[in-house]
C-alpha cells in the first residue's frame, strides 16, 4: 500500500509567540478530495502556510513519502504542493491568459502548457471568453475561477485551497464544488479548507473539523454531516438539515 501524499503529524505553528496550530494530525491519500472545515480564527489558513512552508512550524510534514519542513516555499512549490490563496491574489493588471501563464512559469514543455491552458478554458468557459481581459476587472467569482486556474497550470499533486467561497454567491459556489469534482476525476488530489462546513462536505471523501488549532473530529464526508452537533454548532438547530 502507498503512503499518504500528505502526512502532518503533530504540527504547531503560531505567530510570535502566539500559538495557533496545537500538535495537528491529518493525511491526505493522493486521488482524494479532503476538507479542513472550521471556523473563521480556527487555523485553517495557518495550518496551510505551514504546509506551504511560508510560516516556521514544529512537528513532521510529509509530502509524498518526502520530509518538507525544512524546504523553502520555492523547493516545496516544485514538488508540486500548489496553493490557492484566500484572497485570490491575482495580478489585476495582468490579463486573465497572462494570469494563467504565470501558474506555469517553471515550466519548460510549451506543448504541455499549452495544453493545460486549454483544459483550463475548458473547465471554465467564462474565462477562455475573457481570456485578453484584465484580471482586475472580472468578478469575484471568475477571479476564483481564475485563481483556481492559474493554480492548475502549475500541474500540481496536489491543490490546496483556501476560503473558495468567500464573499460569493451560493450558486457561484455551487459551480465551484462541481468543478473541484471534475479536477479530481482527471487525477489532481485537493485539499479544500473551507468556513462553509456543508459546502464543502457536499463534495469530500473524508473531512477534518478544526477548532481552536486541534483537530476534534475526523471521519468521512458523510458521516460528517449527518453529525447532529457539527450541524448545531455550524448550521444552528432551526437550519440543519
Amino acid at each position: 500500500m502507498s503512503a499518504p501524499l500528505l502526512v502532518l503529524h503533530g504540527l504547531v505553528a503560531g505567530y510570535g509567540d502566539v500559538p495557533v496550530l496545537h500538535g495537528v494530525d491529518l493525511t491526505v491519500e493522493s486521488g482524494e478530495l479532503v476538507a479542513l472545515v472550521g471556523s473563521n480564527g480556527a487555523g485553517k489558513t495557518t495550518l496551510l502556510r505551514a504546509v506551504s512552508r511560508l510560516l516556521k512550524s514544529g512537528g513532521e510534514i510529509r509530502f509524498g513519502g518526502t520530509d518538507i519542513a525544512a524546504r523553502e516555499p520555492e523547493a516545496v512549490f516544485g514538488l508540486g504542493l500548489v496553493q490557492v490563496p484566500e484572497g485570490r491574489q491575482l495580478f489585476p493588471r495582468m490579463s486573465v491568459e497572462e494570469n494563467l501563464l504565470m501558474g506555469a512559469y517553471r515550466r519548460r514543455d510549451r506543448a504541455a502548457i499549452g495544453a493545460s491552458l486549454a483544459q483550463s478554458f475548458d473547465l471554465f468557459p467564462v474565462l477562455a471568453a475573457r481570456r485578453r481581459q484584465m484580471a482586475g476587472s472580472l468578478s469575484g467569482g471568475e477571479q476564483q475561477m481564475c485563481a483556481i486556474a492559474r493554480a492548475l497550470m502549475a500541474a500540481p499533486r496536489l491543490l490546496m485551497i483556501d476560503e473558495m467561497s468567500l464573499g460569493l454567491a451560493p450558486i457561484i459556489v455551487d459551480r465551484l464544488l462541481d468543478v473541484l469534482v471534475k479536477i479530481r476525476g482527471q487525477g489532481v488530489t485537493i485539499l479544500l479548507v473551507e468556513q462553509d462546513v456543508f459546502a464543502a462536505l457536499s463534495v469530500a471523501d473524508r473531512g477534518y473539523v478544526l477548532e481552536h488549532g486541534r483537530i476534534v473530529r475526523a471521519a468521512s464526508a458523510a458521516e460528517l454531516k449527518s453529525d447532529p452537533a457539527l450541524q448545531r454548532a455550524y448550521l444552528g438547530a432551526e437550519d440543519a438539515p
